[in-house]
């Protein structure tokens, strides 16, 4: 852990640092901070917020860019962000809470909670078993609904419903196929074990206790006009430069993040801050504790970051497996090669990220807003981020 001392001390000393009118400066890492700012400079992203904690510190913070490229509004530190997938590993957290509860356990079949899903069938019409862990690990060989209906129905009950009229494409457990369908299955027996709505249980059960105030499926007005545009880049062509286009969220199918009429998309619905997935890192790095209260129970963590999907070749990158809601880093390579071993966490479509490392006791968290990486996994403001940071904990 010698390159951890590294941080605090930078962190010790920025810390001490003030700005003008007297008010403390965040701790700042300015390899991590160049490496965004060229990413701005060469239009491969509107911005950046870069964050990293550690179990009860931020080590670094910084803000660069635009959240409205044609008005030339700055990125602020509460800009809010649509983090897609990111929603994933707290899906896995409200399903481990049932489990801590004795209201579930992740081996029992769907079938015992949504009897909806007895029609279930191969394409060959033989039966099927499938469990809450192949759905929180995408291995479950659930198919998905044509893009345009899948995000239009009003409740989680009733997408349901629809997923049960579909061929599994393989047997349960012996692929990895990345599931929507199964993460929101999955949020649908929490509804059902719960009694509350998904969006409710997120609101009561993670944002609430853990102070994320910024984080919903839905946004209201005052976070409306903090909500970030979301830009696709344009390769330079004979019409001019490279350039940044505004372009929409797919979720929304047409609408805004205010509208209601669409179910709580627990594979990729959550709006959220840095500030507030820090929140939720932190608390998997204090093996689920919030103050005095255990949120999750130290087992259900450590289901979130144990690979427990054998040697299926799993993720849209080499050399990971894939746990409750997490992906895990196995083997470090290409855009996880500077990350330690046993590193887990999630990414979004849209470029977001956040990895956490339980043997270094640090969090990275990036929200950006770029719509057409070739590989949002494997993106190289991703990779660049993880590298300045282990690049810089490593000097000392």
């Amino acid at each position: 852990m010698h390159w951890m001392k590294g941080v605090l001390a930078m962190s010790l000393v920025t810390s001490a640092m003030t700005w003008s009118d007297g008010q403390a400066a965040e701790p700042e890492i300015p390899a991590i901070s160049q490496a965004m700012q060229s990413f701005v400079e060469d239009k491969e992203i509107a911005g950046a917020v870069t964050l990293v904690v550690g179990p009860d510190s931020v080590e670094h913070v910084n803000v660069v860019g635009l959240a409205d490229v044609e008005k030339e509004t700055p990125l602020q530190r509460d800009t809010i962000f649509w983090i897609a997938s990111m929603t994933k590993p707290i899906t896995g957290a409200c399903v481990l809470m049932m489990q801590d509860e004795g209201k579930l356990s992740v081996d029992d079949p769907i079938t015992k909670y949504l009897p909806e899903m007895q029609q279930l069938k191969m394409k060959d019409g033989s039966p099927v078993t499938i469990t809450i862990r192949h759905l929180m690990t995408h291995t479950s060989g659930m198919s998905e609904l044509p893009g345009g209906s899948a995000y239009t129905a009003p409740t989680l009950e009733a997408v349901a419903k629809e997923y049960a009229k579909l061929p599994v494409m393989f047997e349960p457990g012996s692929e990895w196929k990345y599931s929507q369908t199964g993460i929101n299955t999955a949020a649908r027996i929490v509804e059902v074990v719960s009694g509350m709505s998904f969006d409710q249980f997120v609101k009561a059960r993670i944002c609430k206790p853990l102070g994320m105030k910024d984080t919903a499926f839905y946004l209201n007005a005052d976070q409306m006009k903090r909500l970030t545009n979301t830009y696709r880049v344009m390769p330079a062509d004979q019409d001019g430069p490279k350039r940044l286009e505004e372009a929409t969220i797919r979720i929304l199918s047409g609408g805004t993040a205010m509208n209601r009429d669409r179910f709580p998309a627990a594979n990729g619905g959550l709006f959220s801050t840095a500030d507030d997935y820090g929140k939720f890192c932190q608390m998997l790095l204090r093996e689920g504790r919030v103050g005095d209260q255990q949120l999750l129970s130290k087992s259900a963590v450590e289901q979130m970051r144990t690979i427990c999907t054998g040697d299926i070749v799993t993720g849209f990158t080499p050399g990971n497996g894939w746990a409750i809601g997490c992906c895990v880093v196995r083997e470090p390579q290409g855009v996880t090669k500077a990350v330690t071993p046993g590193t887990f966490g999630h990414g979004g479509a849209h470029g977001t990220q956040a990895w956490i490392d339980p043997a270094n006791q640090v969090a990275m968290v990036l929200m950006v807003q770029r719509a057409n990486f070739p590989n949002s996994d494997a993106s190289k403001v991703r990779q660049a981020f993880g590298e300045a940071l282990m690049e810089s904990l490593d000097r000392e």
